[in-house]
């Protein structure tokens, strides 16, 4: 399977990626945002035990996630529905890396806002892309770049077995320009703590639970946005 985006030690467990850092996604063209007026405005949130059901354990997944540790996340990123005024098409997948939101476009106004953690100051990025390919606990390949760098990463040239400690997680959306993957991605990570931090070169994570509930409503060809950090 082709490489992805590299791993930042920090957002991950496991020795088998302890030292390694995560990539971001390739900048893509500028675009013009239309009506994307609001930064977002709370119509619907999470009291802390909706919270402590919406992150709970995953028993069914093909390795079972354990539940995230809530505690360890500001409540301002918890899933919820916002008013998020748009022109963009529904399902369209807007990234805000100054906030660290992801924005799901649902009409009439609203999106369904996801905390995430974003690429680190020197790595951030604006433009579009689209979802061009899906994959449920996929294999993590290292690309050659981050070898020659990191040579520690060169025992995975061949693979990263999928797992919970798998730098891409349960599921992960990747990222085409112009029918060319770019090696980018939206991936899971089971970290709490990352959530609404700087932590990649440019790469978006969403927590398990919130990544699969974005996941199943995103079908390849969906547009993404990443607007100015």
């Amino acid at each position: 399977m082709a490489g992805t985006d590299e791993l930042d030690a920090s957002t991950h467990s496991g020795p088998a990626v302890a030292a390694l850092s995560r990539r971001g996604f390739l900048a893509g063209s500028a675009v013009a945002l239309g009506a994307l007026a609001l930064a977002g405005c709370t119509t619907g949130g999470m009291s802390l035990a909706e919270a402590q059901m919406a992150y709970g354990p995953l028993p069914n997944e093909r390795f079972p996630v354990p539940a995230v540790d809530v505690s360890k996340i500001d409540p301002k990123f918890y899933r919820r529905t916002v008013h998020y005024p748009s022109k963009e098409a529904v399902g369209t997948i807007i990234v805000d890396p100054r906030n660290h939101y992801v924005y799901r476009i649902e009409g009439d106004g609203d999106a369904t806002r996801y905390g995430a953690s974003v690429g680190r100051a020197g790595f951030l990025w604006k433009g579009d892309a689209y979802i061009g390919r899906k994959a449920e606990w996929p294999v993590w390949t290292p690309p050659r770049e981050m070898i020659a760098r990191q040579p520690e990463a060169a025992k995975y040239a061949g693979g990263m077995p999928p797992g919970l400690d798998n730098p891409l997680g349960a599921r992960t959306l990747y990222l085409y320009q112009n029918g060319v993957y770019t090696l980018y991605t939206l991936y899971s990570t089971r970290v709490a703590s990352t959530i609404g931090k700087g932590i990649s070169s440019g790469c978006i994570g969403l927590l398990t639970q919130d990544m699969l509930h974005l996941y199943d409503q995103t079908p390849v060809n969906t547009k993404v946005i990443v607007l100015p950090a």
